[in-house]
Formats: C-alpha cells, sequence, structure tokens
C-alpha cells in the first residue's frame, strides 16, 4: 500500500473544513480547559522556559480527549463519539495517553533537558560584537548533542505517531507495530504530519500576531488584549490538531485497511 502526500494532505483539509461545525461542537470544553491552563501558567515565573513546558505537559489532557473524539469522527462517524470531549475520562483516553506518551515522551524528556542545559540567555549577549560569555558557551556545546537527539526523536515520533488513531477506536496497538507497518511509506508519513504541523504552527503565530495588535488597538497593552489572543490562538491550534488527527487516521486505516470489526492487514514479509 503506497500513500499518496497529496492525497493525504488534501483530505486531511478537507475533511476538517467540511465539518466545521462538528469542530467547533467537539473543541469548546477543551478550548476552556487549555485556555483555563494558560491562565494559570501565565502566573508562573518566565525567567526560564520550564513553566511552559509544565503549561504544555498539563495541555495534553484536554488535547487527548478532544483527539480520542476527533478520530473516532474519521474512523467511525459523528455518532460514534460518545460523551462530548471534556465531560469525562475514561480507560480510552487513558489508553490513548499512555500510548502518546510511549511515542513523544522521550522527546519531552530530550526537550526539558535542552531547556535545562541552555538555561537563561541574555538577549543582548546574542548581539554582534557582543563578548562571548564563556558560561553561555559552555552550555551550548553540552545542549547541541542533546538538540540534535531532539530533532531525531521528533522525526521518528512523526513516523509511529498515526497508531494513535488505533487507540482511539480500541485495536490494540503500539509503536512497534506502527513502525512495521509504515514500510516503504515511511518519509511520506513523515512529510506529511511535519507539513501540517508546520504550518498549524505558522497559521498560530499568524494569527496571534494578528489578533494581538487588533486587540491592543482597541483595548491598550493590558490583560484583557492578552486573554482575547491566547483565545483565538489556542482555537487555530486546535483546528491544526484536528487537520493532524485527521492524517493520523487516514494513515491508519489506509496503511492497515482497518474496518471496524475486521481483522487488521498483516505485516507484509519483505
Amino acid at each position: 500500500m503506497k500513500l499518496s502526500f497529496g492525497g493525504l494532505v488534501a483530505q486531511s483539509f478537507g475533511f476538517v473544513f467540511a465539518n466545521f461545525s462538528l469542530f467547533f461542537h467537539l473543541v469548546t470544553i477543551p478550548w476552556i480547559a487549555s485556555l483555563v491552563i494558560r491562565l494559570l501558567g501565565s502566573t508562573m515565573s518566565r525567567d526560564s522556559l520550564m513553566p511552559m513546558l509544565i503549561e504544555k505537559a498539563a495541555d495534553m489532557i484536554p488535547t487527548v480527549m478532544f483527539m480520542v473524539a476527533w478520530q473516532r469522527v474519521v474512523l467511525l462517524g459523528p455518532n460514534r463519539v460518545g460523551r462530548l470531549p471534556g465531560l469525562g475520562w475514561s480507560p480510552r483516553e487513558t489508553a490513548f495517553l499512555l500510548h502518546l506518551i510511549k511515542i513523544g515522551g522521550f522527546t519531552f524528556v530530550l526537550l526539558a533537558a535542552f531547556v535545562l542545559a541552555l538555561g537563561n540567555i541574555d538577549p543582548e549577549s546574542l548581539a554582534a560584537g557582543a563578548a562571548i560569555d564563556p558560561e553561555v558557551a559552555r552550555r551550548q556545546a553540552l545542549a547541541a548533542p542533546i538538540g540534535a537527539g531532539f530533532t531525531v526523536s521528533v522525526v521518528l515520533a512523526l513516523r509511529i505517531s498515526y497508531g494513535l488513531a488505533a487507540t482511539s477506536v480500541d485495536e490494540p496497538f503500539s509503536p512497534r507495530l506502527s513502525w512495521s507497518h509504515s514500510r516503504g511509506n515511511a518519509w511520506t508519513i513523515i512529510g506529511v504530519l511535519f507539513l501540517i504541523f508546520f504550518s498549524s504552527a505558522l497559521v498560530t503565530t499568524m494569527a496571534t500576531l494578528v489578533v494581538l495588535s487588533l486587540a491592543r488597538g482597541v483595548l491598550g497593552a493590558g490583560e484583557s488584549a492578552a486573554v482575547i489572543t491566547w483565545t483565538a490562538a489556542i482555537l487555530v491550534s486546535y483546528a491544526g490538531t484536528a487537520v493532524a488527527a485527521t492524517a493520523q487516521a487516514l494513515i491508519f486505516r489506509d496503511l492497515l485497511g482497518w474496518r471496524e470489526g475486521a481483522p487488521l492487514r498483516a505485516i507484509e514479509q519483505r
């Protein structure tokens, strides 16, 4: 089974745009929960990036609830979602979160190690002609191999992340099976998901800047402008998550010939 790069990208974006009203219905409570987490995170010290990592880790809870529901929509239809995401936590969400930790846990640990190794950097030290601080140079040298390992782990995580869709429909699956079934399509999977995540990050950044400038123009540089900006940015980010979750579900369905109640396609012997 050879996956189509263009076909997957088009189907993923097309599915989300065609079901935008359903997206708003399913994302409402996780969206609010993520906003509350962001507001609580804003009260923490920003002397380092570690509070941001803690905030992102906490945000995995509402994100998982939304992703499980959305992938069930893609694979089973809107009538098989069950409860509205955010109204409860079931063993399905627990299994999904554990599967997500297996896929991206090491990547997150490397990111945290990179942040700790790099420490705080004074922006003035990065200016042209500024004297090089030996301590900063030492931290950068220590962080460089960690950063390289983080990059490799991101690529590997992208390749096997489509297996999350199996957990959303209660199919026993593992990262090892995801790796085996993706042989021959690895770079297509990585490319599709990288493009979607990169596009999502880019659009979220643009939306943040546009909304922030408009809110500041109307409300001034106060907390209200920040809250409005976070609200819009989180919604755009969830839309990107929906596109990525759709792509993962489509990859899972196509690679394994998944149909509810039917056995999964066997791994081709090479």
